[in-house]
């Protein structure tokens, strides 16, 4: 049976689409019918079971992006959408006042890489389609937010403000680029099956900094959430394949939460 979203040949770049759950946007939408172009820091040269292309792609360097967007038009004459994905986390407190690990505490080196990642990189991707989107008058950007963007959480000040910055690109982008048939929207996913976001040293350092038993943390996250089980990364994947297809074609400026009810 032919899946009801039918994306129809059309090219999408999901940056940090080699693994997690940037590997399972990736596979949902070439099962829909995308073109799925990965672009991720990875130096693999094998094209990833899940795309039809891997570019490799530093997305806070302004060059390698536009590069990516180069090689994607010239290689399928166009772009339909942009995923932006790509994203770190390192839990940290402002200050350690717990006194025992002064390496959980936030220093500007962390604020640089995190910030640089999850609000610098979207910014230079978004820009860099959006040149050609306006050209063609038609193009998709979804932004992979969190619940933490609109929430806040304890331990983790740093990535949500850099979620809260991209919840405000996407408002603020859908506002601009309305005109020129472009959608803006966002997913804000709440917690998930384990991926390299939440290794063991980001479990690690995000009980530290919520004074959690490491060995709990999963009972305790899913015992928080309405409908009592983590999310599963499908779940996101198949929002984002709806956002990017036309059956979402009146759904712009807004962040959709895929958290199980859950709020912080």
């Amino acid at each position: 049976m032919k899946n009801w979203i039918d994306l129809d040949r059309r090219v999408v770049i999901v940056t940090g689409g080699a693994s997690g759950v940037g590997a399972s946007i990736s596979a949902t939408l070439r099962a829909n019918g995308a073109i799925v172009v990965v672009a991720d820091l990875r130096t693999n040269d094998d094209v990833p079971g899940w795309s039809d292309r891997f570019v490799t792609c530093d997305t806070t360097d302004k060059a390698s992006v536009e590069a990516l967007v180069a090689d994607v038009v010239e290689t399928y004459g166009h772009v339909d959408a942009l995923v932006n994905n790509a994203g770190v986390n390192r839990p940290r407190l402002l200050v350690d006042f717990y006194g025992e690990k002064p390496e959980y505490e936030a220093t500007e080196a962390d604020f640089d890489f995190i910030t640089g990642v999850n609000q610098k990189g979207p910014f230079l991707c978004a820009q860099a389609v959006t040149r050609h989107f306006v050209e063609r008058q038609s193009g998709v950007i979804v932004n992979i937010s969190s619940e933490a963007g609109a929430e806040g959480s304890a331990g983790q000040s740093l990535y949500a403000a850099t979620k809260a910055a991209l919840n405000g690109f996407t408002r603020s982008w859908a506002k601009e680029l309305g005109q020129h048939g472009i959608r803006v929207v966002g997913v804000a996913p709440g917690i998930n099956k384990r991926t390299a976001m939440n290794s063991d040293a980001n479990y690690a350092a995000l009980a530290y900094t919520r004074g959690l038993d490491p060995d709990l943390i999963d009972d305790d996250y899913a015992s928080s959430i309405p409908l009592r089980r983590v999310g599963e990364l499908g779940e996101i994947a198949d929002l984002v394949s709806y956002l990017v297809s036309d059956h979402a074609s009146y759904i712009t400026g807004t962040t959709l939460n895929v958290t199980g009810g859950k709020s912080r």
